[in-house]
């Protein structure tokens, strides 16, 4: 079940929360929707869900545009807003007996949905006790419950793992992955690892306007600089300076290099490439002939938290520097 999101711009006074935005998710789906506190993500998702109507623009879910079916629209969706709106003086199963109610699921339904939930968001030992006594992590898997009790083909999650252990991230994280095989995912976190593992492409909003869009190791190539390589290794030398280390600079493609002796007859070097070079092998071949072993060779890859920090990242954050190099 496809979102569409066409010229979206929403208005508050003369501000723009969102300005002009366009992105479609497609059917089975998890899309990363990310970016700074304030950039306009819980404004998009309150559009998407039918909370709030947009200043202009348009948003269709399954071909209904929000405007005209907002109920049909609002039937399809199951929402978890990140400030969690919860009952607090119901217990966990009269609470979402509650929310499916309202969905206005068929009786016959009910009970089935009801001890789903209760099994993949791990409520069981909890599901008799009020809402109000539970901690932090035990209200958002209630939250989470909640948006799935109806079965939607749409899931909008906002920081759902907001407040888990790492256990419990984990246990979500792997739920978003199964509940996206069949379900169309917006997830809007500030765990980027979790985004990497769990999102197959990602969105990030940054003032109001999308700067990239892209799947995370399409956005961490198109952000890489030159690359760095680590090497580590073991030779005889009396003088690595004169006897290795021009030798590894010999290659074409290295733009410089660093030398650093870690331990007796223990080298390592960090070389910088040229953007989409990779010696690798040739190092290898390299110390095959020589008779050397390499104890480590690691390639450094632009991170999607560096990918996240170029394109938010406004002056006044740096201090007047410039945004870190991955060179």
């Amino acid at each position: 079940m496809a979102i569409t999101v066409s010229n979206l711009t929403k208005l508050y006074g003369e501000e723009k929360a969102i300005d002009d935005i366009s992105f479609e998710v497609k059917s089975g789906e998890i899309l990363g929707f990310l970016g700074p506190n304030g950039a306009g993500k819980t404004t998009t998702m309150k559009i998407i869900t039918c909370y709030m109507p947009p200043s202009s623009g348009s948003v269709t879910v399954d071909n209904l545009n929000i405007s005209d079916h907002s109920l049909a629209v609002r039937k399809k969706i199951g929402y978890l807003p990140e400030l969690n709106p919860l009952y607090l003086d119901m217990n966990v199963v009269e609470y979402l007996d509650y929310a499916a109610h309202l969905h206005g699921m068929e009786k016959s339904r009910i009970n089935h949905q009801l001890k789903e939930m209760i099994e993949v968001c791990g409520l069981h030992d909890v599901r008799h006790k009020d809402i109000g006594e539970l901690s932090k992590g035990f209200r958002q898997r209630v939250g989470l419950a909640q948006a799935m009790i109806h079965d939607p083909d749409v899931l909008i999650l906002d920081e759902p793992t907001s407040g888990l252990d790492p256990n419990q991230i984990i246990e979500i994280r792997n739920l978003i992955r199964h509940l996206g095989r069949a379900k169309t995912v917006i997830l809007s976190t500030h765990i980027l690892p979790e985004v990497q593992a769990t999102c197959d492409r990602v969105v990030i909003i940054n003032e109001g306007k999308i700067v990239a869009d892209g799947t995370p190791n399409q956005l961490q190539q198109d952000f890489q600089g030159s690359e760095l390589l680590t090497i580590e290794l073991k030779a005889s030398s009396s003088n690595p300076m004169e006897d290795l280390f021009p030798k590894i600079k010999s290659h074409h493609e290295v733009l410089s290099a660093e030398y650093q002796p870690i331990g007796n007859e223990m080298h390592r070097f960090t070389v910088k490439l040229n953007q989409g070079n990779d010696i690798r092998e040739k190092i290898f071949r390299q110390a095959v002939a020589e008779g050397w072993v390499i104890l480590e060779m690691h390639r450094r890859v632009t991170s999607l938290e560096e990918v996240f920090h170029k394109l938010t990242m406004t002056p006044a954050d740096d201090d007047g520097e410039k945004s870190p190099s991955v060179n």
